[in-house]
């Protein structure tokens, strides 16, 4: 042990001394760092931590290439190493000092970069900083041990600068810390999952961005492990003290042992693309994470209330401060004019199908309920929908579809899932499966679908969603025992109830059991008593207008249904129904409905029921608002019905349906006054979702 203290106390002194070191391992990182952090706007809550990232990786490979590697080359050609063959020392303490000394001299500079990002820039201290310096660690010791071999392998110091070239470089703009993942081709994405430092990049943003522990990146560590291990077993055997000594072609492929730990890790990424994944999520956390000042607009708060002049600033994907004024300038935020401009919560709609097609679709070759189902809800966020629930679809298909979006592969509204329909066979409700396409119509009835006969086997059923599902629906005419057990189980399983009307009693026997949302669709109108009690009980009631519009097929030509519909759709509908559609159901009877309602002080929120009829995926909301205008109903209201009512309904009002400090940043911002006009809703400046400014034109953009 003795040897081995000696021996990194005199490296560490010579490496001290070295002005090329203090430069490379010091100043040099800190000029990248200042450069960088300006030039991406750090200094107004840019991301930082893709700097601090950036910095700490070209830190790491340069002390594992250059540090290590190329200064073995040099210490052999130079006879120092010579000079030790005749003392009483072996390899193993010559490369274990290396690796130390490289480590602590790495160390010092990364603690200063962090330090300056929080004194200087703002960043909060790490909160797992143990866990970020232990993985710096790691990352060190691992490419040092890969620069030890590279030391070992090279015959000449011109061979050790090309086979650190054929390394460092692909490794640098591979690893995610240059350039995003996201943004090269498919192909690229996996090869990077064999080199190692994608794995050290995201390990490092995950501990800076989302606060990950060491368990999070168990499988980096193990790989970054293995490799100082075989690379140093391996370092020993193929240790040279003189330049005379040659070593075969075949000796380098241990450089391929050194790396195969993450050459298995490799393999499994390209099965399991977790870390792809792993970096999109963070790519989308950055940006939600970056404070930005929404500076003048009107806003509306959802309740009602409005400030006609101030701002609204998001940090975190959060709402951290109203305005009731408009706010100075601040060059430490990002700031988006918006004088003039009217910001509001997020739209939501609470009844959607999202693998029906809204319209008529030609051709079904090529359908894909999963993608179908993500474009759908890129199409509802391109509309400034940010939220919607979906009812009579199949269940694995949502879940897939949202946990795709929510691991940063796609963008699109919030998606609320509605687990089954309870109905009778072939009652209400499975009348749309003639619509889809053959392949899928089995799948979808099977995971959409209840027939409950008696009320053991409905709570039996209700019990299945426990944990899968945040809603469930009523939509054929059940026994009243049936629907009065279905609404128990639920209440106690944590599962919010709508229900659609078949007619009056049915409906009265939901509301009574304690449903949470009752859909008019094409009912009887509902009696002024049954109103009373839905107002008493705070049972919501989507009139659904848009649905039983007998003009819903003019609403083809709207500027924003033209923009979101799939290429051929809106054709292929109007010449296919153009003087044969007719809307079903009484639409006077429920604008009639409607006003009773909004008098009996009946909550009322916005459901489209959007795939069914020719109602496209995405803008109906800014219809069935306009024709509650024009049933009477003031626009205030209109516009609470659709953000904060709806977010209550659907079990958010905590998080989002309302500006308030401490709410979800899922705003919208429009070009003009919806309180002068409501069609001005479709005039859509810009789409924030949990603090992330979308970007609309990309939403449909394909892998």
């Amino acid at each position: 042990m003795r040897t081995y203290l000696t021996y990194i106390r005199t490296t560490l002194k010579l490496v001290m001394r070295d002005r090329v070191v203090l430069f490379f391992n010091y100043l040099l990182p800190l000029l990248f760092f200042v450069v960088f952090a300006q030039s991406f706007g750090a200094s107004r809550g840019g991301a930082l931590s893709q700097v601090i990232a950036m910095v700490l990786i070209l830190g790491v490979l340069g002390s594992g290439f250059f540090g290590a590697g190329m200064r073995a080359v040099v210490e052999r050609e130079q006879n120092i190493l010579r000079r030790f063959k005749v003392a009483p020392i072996t390899p193993l303490p010559i490369l274990v000092s290396s690796l130390v000394t490289g480590l602590i001299s790495y160390l010092p500079g990364a603690a200063l970069i962090l330090g300056i990002a929080t004194l200087y820039y703002g960043m909060p201290w790490p909160e797992r900083w143990i866990s970020l310096f232990v993985l710096l660690s790691l990352g060190v010791l691992a490419f040092r041990s890969i620069g030890l071999i590279i030391g070992a392998v090279a015959n000449s110091m011109q061979e050790s600068q090309i086979i650190i070239q054929l390394l460092y470089l692909p490794m640098l703009f591979l690893s995610g810390a240059t350039f995003p993942v996201s943004s090269m081709p498919k192909w690229l994405q996996i090869a990077a999952q064999f080199l190692p430092t994608p794995y050290l990049y995201t390990g490092l943003q995950g501990i800076l961005v989302r606060g990950e522990d060491l368990a999070a990146n168990a499988k980096s560590l193990v790989a970054m492990l293995v490799t100082v291990a075989v690379a140093t077993f391996l370092g020993v055997r193929l240790f040279r003290w003189e330049k005379e000594e040659k070593l075969g072609r075949g000796a380098k492929l241990s450089l391929a042992a050194v790396l195969l730990p993450f050459l298995i890790l490799g393999v499994m990424q390209s099965r399991s693309e977790e870390n792809l994944s792993k970096s999109l999520l963070l790519m989308r956390d950055m940006r939600r994470n970056r404070p930005v000042l929404i500076r003048g607009p009107r806003i509306l708060i959802g309740d009602g209330k409005v400030i006609e002049a101030g701002g609204v600033l998001l940090r975190n994907g959060r709402i951290v401060k109203v305005y009731a004024s408009v706010p100075a300038e601040d060059p430490a935020v990002e700031t988006l004019e918006a004088s003039g401009k009217t910001l509001l919560p997020g739209f939501q709609d609470v009844r959607v199908q999202l693998l029906l097609p809204g319209g008529v679709r030609q051709n079904w070759d090529g359908f894909e309920p999963v993608d179908w189902t993500l474009r759908g809800l890129a199409a509802y966020l391109y509309s400034g929908v940010t939220a919607v629930r979906s009812v009579s679809d199949a269940q694995s298909v949502l879940v897939t579809a949202r946990t795709r979006i929510e691991h940063g592969e796609k963008s699109g509204a919030d998606l609320i899932i509605t687990g089954r329909l309870f109905t009778t066979k072939g009652g209400r409700g499975t009348e749309f499966l003639r619509f889809l396409p053959e392949n899928s119509r089995g799948l979808v009835e099977r995971d959409t679908f209840f027939y409950p006969t008696n009320p053991e086997e409905a709570r039996a059923q209700v019990a299945q969603l426990a944990g899968a599902a945040q809603f469930l629906h009523i939509a054929g005419a059940l026994d009243p025992a049936i629907v009065r057990a279905i609404v128990e189980e639920a209440r106690k399983q944590g599962i919010r109830v709508s229900m659609a009307v078949t007619d009056v009693a049915s409906a009265r026997v939901g509301v009574e059991a304690g449903i949470h949302l009752l859909e008019g669709m094409d009912a009887a109108v509902l009696s002024d008593d049954l109103l009373a009690e839905m107002a008493k009980r705070g049972v919501a009631y989507s009139p659904m207008l848009a649905l039983l519009d007998p003009n819903t097929l003019q609403t083809l030509d709207a500027s924003l249904v033209q923009q979101v519909a799939l290429e051929g759709l809106v054709a292929s509908t109007k010449q296919t129904l153009s003087g044969k559609f007719k809307a079903s159901g009484d639409f006077a009877a429920a604008q009639e409905t409607l006003r009773r309602a909004h008098r009996a002080g009946v909550p009322l929120v916005t459901g489209t029921g959007s795939g069914n009829g020719v109602l496209i995926h995405g803008p109906a909301v800014h219809r069935e608002m306009q024709l509650w205008a024009a049933a009477g109903l003031p626009k205030p209201d209109i516009l609470s019905a659709a953000t904060l009512r709806a977010a209550d309904v659907l079990g958010r009002g905590k998080l989002t349906g309302r500006i308030a400090e401490g709410f979800e940043g899922t705003l919208l911002l429009l070009d003009g006054n919806p309180l002068e006009q409501l069609n001005n809703t479709e005039r859509i400046s810009a789409v924030f979702l949990k603090g992330e400014r979308i970007n609309r034109a990309s939403l449909f953009e394909k892998d």
